[in-house]
């Protein structure tokens, strides 16, 4: 879609976007053009998690050139922005997450992604395959419109967070480690806020929950040992394979045969299995990698007992051995009830009632649960689906893509709630 059909067809808003002034209507509406061609520059270039250093130079240079007090190196990778209103008062933290994804882009946009990058040893591909683009360049606009209307009350900390997917294995990242580093400190932040773009949402609406949004998650790792032997006499071996077929098969049953779903939803998923070289070996080993996802703390803990008693015994059974790791991974995702219902006002008054709606708790996880759970947060979706298409793939996919003409509505509504906290 070419930027000029972005512009007409994200144009209605300003008419509706009430509360911040008409001069800074028109200094969104200015911006757009902008936001999109950071999006851009983000997607053909991608960088998966603690690697984002391109990524964090851009947001970092465009912060200084705004007279933005800058933080780098946070987290590794991460960039933090203080911008102090005219007069003292409250901290209100806006966050946006900087990684891609270690997927192949099929799409033919002029701007496709062809980066390559490393994830567990291995050359892989590189893509924004979950819309961090978008929350990047958003927030780069909210932070440009902010510091030249700064007549504000109190101090805004934007907060681009690295490595939302995951650290690599062996490192810390994302915002479990900006937590250990502070970053809600000096000054102490008073609230939270973050969004998420959303492909299979219209553009221009906003969705929200209080309470539990998305899940906690759990990456989880099993290793099954076995007996090499040859493809032609499995007999004289153990295998591996055959053990971890009925390992996964065993797990699921946790799901449907003893987890109470009528009370939240639970999902486990394995995503890779890796063993043996050749068609006639039977190999010693076999690896299970797969993530858990609850909405419920005693629901989570019931399933983690279940994995840990049944793998070992599963494997047993076919005369292996196993071992499961389970990481502590993500709490869920939890709006304060307070707050929302405090801020839901901002959130009509940019997008329009009618634009704004209630949905349900979701399995997808998100670690600006490690935010929200230290102080009051609000983390919402934007639509990024143009109305009508039927053929949006999800997240995580090589087809992923939004419409960028969605993304104005995310400049003004963090503005919005920025700007309505600090000034309440």
């Amino acid at each position: 879609m070419k930027l000029t059909t972005q512009l007409l067809l994200s144009s209605f808003l300003l008419t509706s976007f009430i509360g911040l002034g008409q001069s800074l209507d028109k200094q969104i509406a200015d911006i757009e053009p902008k936001v999109i061609e950071w999006r851009r520059d983000f997607h053909q270039n991608p960088e998966l998690g603690n690697r984002e250093f391109r990524t964090a130079e851009i947001i970092a240079k465009h912060l200084n050139s705004l007279g933005i007090e800058v933080q780098t190196g946070v987290a590794k990778t991460g960039v933090v922005g203080i911008l102090k209103g005219k007069r003292p008062g409250k901290v209100v933290a806006l966050r946006a997450d900087m990684d891609a994804l270690p997927v192949a882009e099929r799409g033919d946009l002029p701007y496709k992604s062809i980066a390559k990058g490393e994830f567990r040893g291995e050359e892989v591909p590189v893509m924004h395959a979950c819309g961090h683009d978008t929350h990047i360049a958003i927030l780069m606009g909210v932070a440009e419109l902010l510091s030249k209307n700064n007549d504000f009350a109190g101090t805004v900390k934007f907060v681009f967070q690295p490595a939302e997917e995951g650290a690599p294995p062996g490192e810390e990242g994302g915002a479990e480690l900006m937590m250990k580093e502070n970053v809600l400190k000096n000054p102490n932040v008073d609230a939270i806020f973050g969004l998420h773009i959303s492909a299979d949402q219209d553009i221009n609406t906003i969705s929200y929950k209080s309470g539990g949004i998305m899940a906690a998650s759990q990456s989880f790792e099993i290793v099954v040992k076995g007996k090499q032997s040859h493809g032609s006499t499995p007999w004289t071996g153990i295998d591996p394979i055959m053990a971890s077929v009925k390992i996964i098969d065993g797990l699921q049953t946790i799901i449907s045969r003893e987890s109470k779903l009528t009370d939240e939803a639970a999902v486990l998923s394995i995503g890779k299995i890796q063993s043996g070289v050749r068609s006639n070996i039977i190999p010693e080993e076999a690896l299970i990698i797969g993530t858990l996802r609850t909405l419920d703390y005693d629901m989570q803990k019931m399933i983690n007992q279940r994995m840990k008693e049944m793998v070992p015994a599963i494997a047993a059974a076919y005369r292996a051995q196993a071992e499961i790791t389970i990481e502590k991974g993500y709490p869920i995702t939890y709006n304060d009830p307070e707050l929302t219902s405090k801020m839901l006002p901002s959130l009509e008054k940019a997008a329009g009632k009618e634009n704004v709606h209630i949905q349900k708790a979701i399995t997808g996880a998100e670690d600006f649960s490690f935010f929200a759970k230290e102080i009051p947060g609000l983390y919402f979706f934007l639509g990024g689906k143009t109305p009508g298409d039927t053929t949006a793939a999800p997240h995580h996919t090589p087809d992923f893509h939004i419409d960028e003409s969605g993304m104005l509505l995310g400049v003004k509504v963090m503005s919005q709630l920025a700007l309505d906290y600090l000034n309440d």
